[in-house]
């Protein structure tokens, strides 16, 4: 099965084209070869027997990490438009970003 060839250097190129990356000569060969490998690795995984295995979507079990939504005392309005350098009418002012 490793002779068999699944991909070759044209098949890179085009690819590579299509994602605006340009590679040199030696780079579309060493690509080829690595992506060869990887293409025979699966090939030889879609080989194997699953059919007893539950398919999953996580390796481990997930747990909720968040923490319990306690409420506490915040700052007042003031307060917090005491921090910032230029406030009005309430609210911060910030410089425009959007032209």
């Amino acid at each position: 099965m490793k002779n068999k060839k699944i991909i070759n250097e044209e098949v890179v190129r085009s690819v590579a084209s299509l994602a605006r990356i340009n590679l040199q000569a030696a780079e579309v060969k060493q690509l080829t070869k690595n992506l060869e490998d990887i293409l025979h690795y699966v090939a030889k995984l879609e080989q194997l027997d699953v059919s007893r295995i539950q398919p999953t979507s996580h390796v481990l079990p997930l747990e909720n990490v968040y923490r319990e939504d306690i409420v506490k005392p915040s700052l007042s309005q003031q307060e917090a438009l005491s921090i910032g350098p230029y406030h009005t009418k309430g609210h911060f002012n910030v410089p425009k970003v959007i032209a």
